[in-house]
Formats: C-alpha cells, structure tokens, sequence
C-alpha cells in the first residue's frame, strides 16, 4: 500500500510541475507543491525499503526534469505561450533589400560590359555596379558586351551579344523615344 501512495505522489508531482510551467501565470505555487509531492513520495518509499527509496528518488532526479523538458518545449503552444512569444519573421523580412538573392534576379535580361576576360569566370559592369559572373562556357574578352541570361548559385550566368546592341526596354516613358511611345515629330507643323 505504501509504493501505492509514492507513486500516486510522484505521478501527482509530475503533473503539478507542468501545470506549473504552462499555467497562466507561473507563480510558483504549484511548483513548490510539486516538490513537496516528490519528497513526501521518496519519503513514503524509504519507509517501505530502502531499495524502493532509491528507485522513487532516481524516478524523482530523472522524471521532473523530463517533465519540465517536455512541458517547456510545448509552452509555445499554449494561449499564453503564443502571447508572449513573438512571430518567427519570414525569410523576406530577415534578409536585406541588398541581398544578392534580391538584386541579381532583377538583373535577368540586362546588358553589361565584361571588365575582365571572362574565362569562363570573370567581373562585369551594370549601370556602374560590378557584378561577378560567369559565362555559359567559352571565353569572353574584356569590354565586350553580356547579357545576363540567368542566376545560379548567387552568381549571374552571361552570354555574349552578338551585333548591334539593341536599346533596353524601359517603363520609364522620358527614357524612351518619342516614336516608341507612338507620338508625332514636333518638328512638322500642324494641320
């Protein structure tokens, strides 16, 4: 009957510990009561031998940690856990505006010059930014002109410009020619 009432006592001290942590406010309480639980089981199981003594104190030592382990680790899941615990920020508001991962993919389409011969790895210049790249496989000399074809690995992947370089499309209409954007000369009189 008495390793009846130790171990009631220890399942009881094992419950109030993680009522402890996840109740709404943690005062300390519960917690005290939890460890007097715990002592009056061990205490209980010495009367009865000294080897059920042992196991219900080596039950104590290893079980309400592991209680508290458990419960602590589930704390996050709780209403007040939720409440005081803030949100994990998402990848888009940890990495900078600056990040490679942000700027190179914009960089897809655009038209550079190779600072240096590109064998296949090399620098080059965008609207006065260097970027480092590399080719899709052959050689490419200096001052020629790239387009950047894709980004892979943090890196931008160019290919050479064959003739004539083609002005870049823009939405910005004062970049663009008068014609483009479908209006007539000014110099013809009108009507």
């Amino acid at each position: 009957m008495e390793l009846l009432w130790a171990t009631l006592l220890m399942l009881l001290a094992i419950a109030l510990i993680v009522a402890e942590i996840l109740s709404p406010p943690p005062y300390g309480i519960i917690g005290f009561l939890a460890v007097v639980s715990a002592g009056a089981s061990v205490w209980i199981a010495f009367t009865h031998d000294a080897a059920s003594g042992w196991v219900f104190s080596a039950l104590g030592i290893v079980g309400l940690p592991a209680a508290v382990a458990l419960a602590i680790r589930h704390w996050p899941n709780t209403a007040m856990g939720r409440q005081v615990l803030l949100h994990a920020p998402s990848s888009e508001e940890v990495v900078s505006p600056e990040d490679p991962r942000h700027v190179l993919p914009q960089l897809v389409g655009r038209i550079g010059k190779v600072k240096s011969v590109m064998l296949p790895g090399g620098t080059i210049i965008i609207d006065g930014q260097t970027y480092e790249a590399v080719s899709e496989g052959m050689s490419i000399e200096a001052d020629e002109h790239v387009r950047v074809v894709q980004v892979r690995n943090n890196r931008l992947v160019v290919r050479k410009v064959e003739g004539p370089l083609q002005p870049a499309e823009t939405d910005d209409p004062l970049a663009q020619s008068a014609e483009s954007l479908g209006i007539e000369s000014f110099d013809e009189p009108l009507g």
